[in-house]
């Protein structure tokens, strides 16, 4: 199939990219710039534009673009950053498809648990009601802005990811070296519970909503199970073998990560009901399983 992907360079673009080509898939990337390769599409998200000619033609669209939430201390320059680069590009996209002479027959969309807000211990799945605080919110408008692919009859997924396990981005590109040198530790409490899944099955679980035409709507990308913090340190230590002797108190993640910290001592108990209802099969169903899988990783 020809697919187009925004968010290319990102860690989740960039694995879905290769994986797709070794599928066999024709992938054109969606740059903002002018395209200097005959598999560049050019776009603007700001602007709300595409190069819609580049466009005709390609049957699948996965759209992984926005700023990365924890980046930047979270001021409300960046706040506004992280709504609008999602929120744009969105828009930008989905009214893209359905000018087209033959639009693409799914749009893949990123999202994230953070839709959840803060569930304490309560188990949530693809059926629970958006949350409260700030990233709640973002996803809404997020997942909102699809709205024109969808009323045009596009078949629209929302992928709603997890905390990516991976040595080359997102939290644990940070964790690794940390824990490696041994002063790596529960964050807070510990037993605010993480959603988590490997960066395999992310690439796996894209995929599969791809192929499977029944697949619509919310959909959790997340290991079967989620892990406390405090067994994700655990985990963390077993596979490094290195110590995990040094928490880093609450008040100390507030003072350095502001905001943003409220995520990270957050508790998101995402269980993905969707994926299981369909006989996905998940190739890391540990949370220590997706951590040495990413540690061994070259």
């Amino acid at each position: 199939m020809r697919v187009a992907v925004t968010g290319s360079s990102g860690l989740i673009g960039t694995a879905l990219i290769a994986q797709l080509r070794l599928d066999g898939h024709s992938v054109s990337r969606l740059v903002r710039r002018g395209a200097t390769s005959p598999d560049e599409i050019s776009w603007n998200p700001v602007a709300g534009t595409v190069d819609l000619t580049a466009l005709e033609g390609i049957e699948v669209v996965f759209h992984l673009a926005g700023a990365g939430v924890g980046d930047h201390r979270w001021t409300d320059a960046y706040k506004a950053e992280i709504l609008n680069s999602r929120v744009q590009g969105t828009q930008t996209i989905a009214h893209a498809m359905t000018e087209l002479d033959s639009p693409p027959h799914v749009l893949i969309s990123g999202s994230a648990i953070g839709w959840y807000g803060d569930t304490a211990g309560a188990v949530v799945d693809e059926r629970a009601p958006a949350g409260s605080g700030f990233l709640a919110d973002v996803v809404q408008a997020w997942e909102a802005a699809t709205a024109p692919a969808s009323e045009a009859g596009i078949r629209v997924v929302h992928a709603r990811t997890g905390l990516v396990v991976a040595r080359e981005g997102g939290a644990w590109a940070r964790m690794f070296p940390l824990f490696r040198l041994g002063i790596g530790g529960k964050l807070g409490p510990g037993s605010q519970y993480w959603s988590w899944i490997s960066l395999r099955d992310e690439i796996s679980a894209l995929i599969f909503c791809m192929n499977n035409t029944a697949l619509s709507g919310a959909v959790n990308l997340t290991g079967p199970e989620a892990a406390t913090n405090a067994e994700v340190t655990a985990a963390m230590g077993r596979v490094m073998g290195r110590p995990t002797v040094l928490p880093v108190p609450s008040l100390a993640l507030k003072v350095a990560l502001g905001e943003f910290s409220s995520e990270v001592l957050g508790s998101i108990r995402v269980i993905p009901a969707v994926l299981r209802a369909e006989h996905f099969s998940w190739a890391d169903t540990t949370i220590e399983s997706a951590i040495s899988t990413a540690w061994r990783s070259s």
